[in-house]
C-alpha cells in the first residue's frame, strides 16, 4: 500500500524462513499477483487458483521463467462446491504440503443490497467467507500437527466499516483470523488478516468502478502492500494495515460513531 516505501529490486529481497510451497487464491491480477511474484522471489513453489485458465497458465510460466521455481496451475471457480474440494484436497495433501496459505480470490459488487440479485450476493458470501473458511480449516488441520506454518487471510480495512455485505464478509475473515492466530499461535502457524483499501488493480475496474471514486491519496500500489504485509507476516502480526493513512483510518474506526461513518457509503462506488 502508499507506506511510501523506497522501490528495491524484487531480486533484493530476502528468502523466506518457511521457504516452501505457497498456495495463492486470486494470482492472475492484483494482490494476488504481488504475492505469487513476491513469494516466488523469496524461493517459495506456488499452486496458483484462479476460474481462468489462460491467465493461470500465462502467469505460471512467467513466474517459472523469473524466478526458476516450481508453478502448478489449479484452474477452479471457489463459488462451486466441486471445484473448491478440489483445492481443499490439495492443499490437505500430506505428501506435498503446503507451507503459506494465501487466501486472496474476492470481488465487488457495485450496488447496494437490495438492488443486488440474491444469487450474487451468495456468491460474494461463498467466495470472501466460505471459501476462506474451508481452506483456512483444512490448511491448519495440515500445518498443527506439523508444528509451522503460515495463513494470510486477504480482508480489507471495509471490515472495519459499515458498508454493507462485503464489509460484513471481511468483518468475518479479520475475526476468523484474529481468533485463529491466538489459538494456534503455540503451535508454531501463524495467521495473519491482511486489510488494505483502495488498491490500483483490476478489483474496482471489474464491477464498474472508477480510479476516481476515491479520493487519490487513498490508492495504494499492490507491491508496496504486498511487501509490508509479508513483513508484518515474519514478525508474527494477526493483523496486517499496510499504510499509515490506512493505520488512521482503522483505528478512528473504532471510535467514530457507525451512523457518522455510514455517510461515506458511496465512497469507491462511482
Amino acid at each position: 500500500m502508499l507506506c511510501r516505501m523506497s522501490r528495491s529490486s524484487p531480486a533484493s529481497a530476502p528468502a523466506s524462513p518457511l521457504a516452501g510451497t505457497a498456495l495463492v487464491t486470486g494470482p492472475t491480477s492484483g494482490i494476488g499477483r504481488a504475492f505469487a511474484d513476491q513469494l516466488a522471489t523469496r524461493g517459495h513453489d506456488l499452486v496458483l487458483v484462479a476460474r481462468n485458465e489462460d491467465r493461470l497458465h500465462d502467469v505460471a510460466a512467467g513466474l517459472r521463467a523469473r524466478h526458476g521455481v516450481t508453478v502448478e496451475v489449479l484452474p477452479a471457480d471457489l463459488v462451486d462446491r466441486a471445484q473448491l474440494a478440489q483445492v481443499e484436497r490439495r492443499l490437505g495433501d500430506p505428501d506435498r504440503p503446503v507451507d503459506l496459505l494465501v487466501n486472496n480470490a474476492g470481488f465487488g459488487l457495485k450496488r447496494p443490497f437490495l438492488d443486488n440479485p440474491l444469487e450474487a450476493e451468495q456468491s460474494l458470501l461463498d467466495v470472501h467467507v466460505v471459501a476462506p473458511m474451508r481452506l483456512t480449516h483444512v490448511a491448519l488441520s495440515a500445518m498443527v500437527p506439523r508444528g509451522r506454518g503460515q495463513i494470510v487471510n486477504v480482508a480489507s480495512v471495509a471490515g472495519f466499516l459499515p458498508r454493507g455485505s462485503y464489509s460484513a464478509a471481511k468483518a468475518y475473515v479479520i475475526r476468523l483470523s484474529q481468533w485463529a492466530h491466538a489459538e494456534y499461535a503455540g503451535s508454531g502457524v501463524t495467521v495473519m488478516a491482511l486489510c488494505p483499501g483502495f488498491v490500483r488493480t483490476e478489483f474496482h475496474e471489474r464491477f464498474g468502478v472508477g480510479h476516481n471514486s476515491a479520493p487519490r491519496f487513498l490508492w495504494l500500489q499492490a507491491d508496496d502492500l504486498v511487501k509490508e504485509a509479508l513483513g508484518d507476516l515474519a514478525a508474527g502480526r494477526a493483523i496486517s494495515v499496510p499504510s499509515l493513512r490506512y493505520k488512521a483510518i482503522a483505528g478512528a474506526a473504532r471510535l467514530v460513531p457507525g451512523p457518522v461513518l455510514q455517510r461515506f457509503q458511496s465512497l469507491g462506488r462511482k
